[in-house]
């Protein structure tokens, strides 16, 4: 029974790691018995040793050279033995390389770095978030979390795990606990409510591991942002209210900008924060919005205590407190 447990620990060690210890065993015994065969030709153990070690890896280098037929003998015996257990060893290290690379790149591999930030979702808005976090933290990993992709994109910093985002094993993996800040975007390939079911179910898993990391999450609907908040997020991006406001806001800055201005162009987008001026404290948003646009100032939202507000009502007072949201 003895006998038989230590050849079943023997068994649970990695296979290259009992390979290497079978070819160090074949040297020295090899090493050992070709110094007693012929030791004229091999005057210490280390000679020995270091024949056998030439011969087993089919080196030959040919200083030193069995002279007996012995001796010839016990060197075709390590040759057959000692080259089958090299060729094996190597083949088995070149195939744990090329399985832990494999892993990797499918998103198998547990993330254990910490102060990262998680993204959820590859789609192109993904795709240009990693771009702009990278550009503004280079040093910073990002652990990317998507069971559509089979292999992870090849960006440098970048660790995919492949699974669920609302399974506690995948964000386990991803080493939520230890992350700095998470950021969930919408589903595209589910309607708006299933995506922002799916996207709310994320968070309380994410807020169930670790309640302190910072959440920002994206929702499709404006009937689901309260739920979002209970769940915990820390910041809401709406996806509606940021399209109503900046087609309103489009259709605003049209009607009084001149018509040489009105073409085509790219846009570079910042949001930045504006006190509000004193004439302007306690006057509905509307008033404030028509306020801004004459300096050519768009206005989406308010900045309270509380957080981020994007594009309320008309007839929300502005409060001393609030700070206003401009592009």
């Amino acid at each position: 029974m003895k006998s038989n447990r230590v050849f079943i620990s023997w068994l649970r060690w990695p296979i290259y790691f009992r390979i290497a210890i079978i070819i160090l065993l074949l040297i020295f015994i090899f090493g050992e018995l070709i110094t007693l065969i012929e030791p004229e030709q091999f005057t210490n153990i280390f000679e020995g040793i270091w024949w056998a070690l030439i011969t087993v890896s089919t080196v030959g280098y040919g200083d030193f050279v069995p002279k007996t037929a012995l001796g010839k003998t016990v060197g075709m015996l390590l040759i057959l033995l000692g080259a089958a257990f090299v060729t094996a060893y190597f083949a088995t290290m070149a195939t744990a390389v090329f399985s832990k690379q494999q892993s990797y790149a499918e998103g198998k591999v547990n993330y254990k770095g910490s102060g990262h930030m998680i993204l959820v979702g590859w789609n192109e808005k993904t795709n240009k978030l990693m771009q702009i976090l990278q550009s503004s933290n280079s040093t910073q990993t990002i652990v990317l979390i998507d069971e559509t992709l089979k292999e992870g994109p090849l960006l440098e910093d970048i660790h995919f795990i492949r699974g669920h985002p609302a399974d506690d094993h995948t964000l386990t993996k991803a080493n939520i606990e230890e992350a700095e800040a998470v950021f969930i975007t919408a589903d595209q390939n589910k309607n708006e409510t299933d995506a922002d079911m799916q996207s709310i179910l994320t968070l309380l898993a994410i807020k169930g591991l670790n309640p302190s990391v910072y959440c920002m999450v994206e929702i499709l609907t404006e009937k689901q942002i309260k739920n979002a908040e209970r769940a915990g997020a820390n910041q809401i991006i709406s996806t509606a209210e940021l399209l109503k406001t900046a087609m309103f806001q489009s259709f605003l800055h049209k009607k009084q900008l001149p018509d040489f201005i009105r073409q085509e162009a790219r846009v570079d987008m910042n949001i930045q924060t504006i006190s509000v001026p004193q004439k302007l404290q306690g006057k509905p948003f509307k008033d404030v919005i028509r306020h801004f646009m004459d300096d050519h100032i768009i206005i989406i939202g308010v900045q309270q205590k509380e957080g981020m507000i994007l594009s309320p009502s008309f007839s929300y007072k502005i409060q001393k407190s609030d700070k206003l949201l401009s592009l």
